[in-house]
């Protein structure tokens, strides 16, 4: 086969790399803080390389992510067909990868939107592919919640790339992804429990049971459902947005009490995938309510 008939699959190795579905949603509400950080509509210097910027550092961080955790997705039904475990791609290639690509977000964000953002990227960054990747995760089974902090840095970046100032609005959008990681993540882990249980990885199905788990999901996804109400509290946003909040918040603490209620992989499945949707919509409620007030 050619070089240039190698191509298109080698560029789509290295774009596995960078978890594209997961970084679609950490754009997505990177740019919905963009949108809500400024009364009319922000600037487009900032939007187009505050975005790209933000995705090329979280890419780079997944990358790094795949890269410290290659022998682990080898024994993970989920992760097992990621390039660097079927040996598509070398460590050398990938952290190459990963540099060059990280290093041209930070620059991007530094020389054309402000330093503060890069900073607050770059520690963001440093949270995830070493502080959770590297210390967290296979140290405690409350890694997602003290890693999630890195998770819910993305609103926060994108207000900042268009302010230059981290105000209190923009750390209650970090509270509520915050909040909502939890509950999404183990719904993820208790129907993935065997393979994490074969991974070696303190995840809470696997260190405390999915009975216990299923609990907590409860717990938070309560706890979310209030913190989801705070925009409003705070008149940062208006009635619609609490509409959808209510709506959104009661539909998700339907599916963690029916988890408890009622265990199967199924129904862990779509609690997981619902958790996405929630995430999105209940963000594109705070934008619309934004610019409909």
């Amino acid at each position: 086969m050619t070089t240039l008939a190698l191509a298109p699959h080698r560029f789509r190795q290295f774009l596995a790399l960078t978890k594209p579905r997961v970084v679609s949603l950490i754009v997505f509400t990177a740019v919905i803080g963009m949108f809500l950080a400024s009364p009319g509509m922000p600037p487009a210097q900032a939007v187009l390389f505050g975005t790209v910027g933000i995705a090329l550092v979280a890419g780079a961080a997944a990358a790094i992510n795949c890269l410290v955790e290659q022998k682990i997705d080898a024994v993970m039904r989920r992760t097992r067909g990621r390039p660097l475990p079927r040996g598509e791609l070398t460590s050398l290639q990938t952290l190459v990868f990963a540099s060059v690509v990280g290093a041209l977000g930070l620059w991007l964000l530094f020389r054309y939107v402000n330093p503060l953002t890069m900073g607050l990227t770059l520690a963001t960054f440093v949270g995830y592919a070493v502080v959770y990747t590297v210390l967290l995760k296979p140290a405690t089974p409350q890694n997602i919640v003290i890693g999630g902090a890195s998770g819910a840095m993305p609103p926060v970046l994108g207000w900042a790339a268009v302010t230059n100032d981290v105000a209190p609005e923009a750390l209650l959008l970090f509270l509520i992804i915050f909040v909502w990681t939890p509950p999404h993540f183990w719904s993820l882990a208790l129907y993935r429990r065997d393979d994490y249980a074969r991974a070696g990885l303190p995840m809470l199905p696997v260190t405390h049971g999915p009975r216990y788990t299923q609990l907590q999901i409860v717990l938070y996804t309560l706890v979310l459902f209030a913190v989801s109400l705070l925009p409003y509290a705070t008149r940062m946003s208006g009635v619609p947005y609490l509409v959808a909040a209510i709506a959104l918040g009661a539909a998700f603490v339907y599916h963690a009490f029916k988890l408890y209620c009622a265990y199967s992989d199924a129904l862990a499945r779509a609690t997981f995938r619902f958790s996405i949707l929630y995430l999105a919509a209940l963000f594109s409620a705070l934008l619309l309510d934004h610019y409909g007030r």
